[in-house]
């Protein structure tokens, strides 16, 4: 998908009563700390593989990510896409260090929160809006989310891996709505893809905005905050 067809799905206009606000994980609420690279190649070193750089790793991973089709975040397909990531290095880590990789993921150390997240639920929660996770992920982000503090936060919590069905499929949004007890049309859905997130949620009738983070002025549908969502649906 191009550029212009990404502001086309984001373009939104967003109404003044919204009961409830959903949102995705990944890019959206934390991101991986230092980074992917960074990660593996810690790990990889521990296990005696120290010559692959995590610049290299990164590379290779963004590629690996961006040929992806069909990725249903099933354990199996992590561990093919990190065998894939470290590819040359003629180490498979399904075959060695691939559990410990996995495990890292699970621990808040390996995730950093955007500055913005905090606020934000603090914010739309003063103001009784209900806050939802629509998340395409696997079995460990409930334990997640418990430990990086958000799940007080949340009325539902909606991971693709339960549902069997991954975002952009309207599915997925539907039972959000379904658990969040708020018609369709009331509820916002707010992430960084424009493919998944924005395309998806308004498939399923849902309200949405792409966050991209940054300086400058943003388009129709666009935010560059969490923080602007208050002044959104207040």
């Amino acid at each position: 998908m191009n550029a212009d067809s990404d502001k086309e799905i984001a373009t939104t206009d967003v109404p003044a009563r919204v009961r409830a606000v959903t949102f995705d994980v990944g890019g959206t609420l934390i991101t991986p700390s230092p980074s992917v690279g960074d990660i593996y190649a810690e790990v990889a070193a521990r296990h005696g593989l120290k010559k692959v750089s995590a610049e290299t790793l990164n590379r290779r991973f963004a590629a690996a990510w961006k040929g992806l089709k069909n990725f249903n975040h099933s354990r199996e397909e992590w561990s093919a896409l990190v065998d894939e990531t470290f590819g040359a290095s003629g180490v498979k880590p399904s075959e060695t260090f691939f559990p410990e990789i996995y495990d890292r993921f699970a621990e808040p150390e390996a995730w950093r929160v955007y500055e913005d997240v905090l606020p934000t639920f603090n914010a739309l929660a003063a103001l009784d809006i209900n806050l939802g996770i629509v998340s395409n992920w696997d079995e460990r982000l409930r334990p997640l989310l418990e430990k990086l503090g958000f799940s007080k936060y949340f009325h539902t919590v909606i991971v693709s891996c339960e549902v069997a069905f991954t975002k952009p499929s309207p599915v997925i949004f539907e039972q959000a709505a379904r658990m969040l007890g708020d018609p369709a049309e009331l509820i916002l859905h707010v992430g960084d893809s424009a493919a998944h997130d924005v395309a998806g949620a308004k498939s399923a009738g849902l309200q949405a905005l792409l966050l991209e983070r940054g300086l400058g002025d943003a388009g129709d549908g666009v935010i560059r905050s969490l923080t602007e969502l208050e002044g959104l649906v207040g």
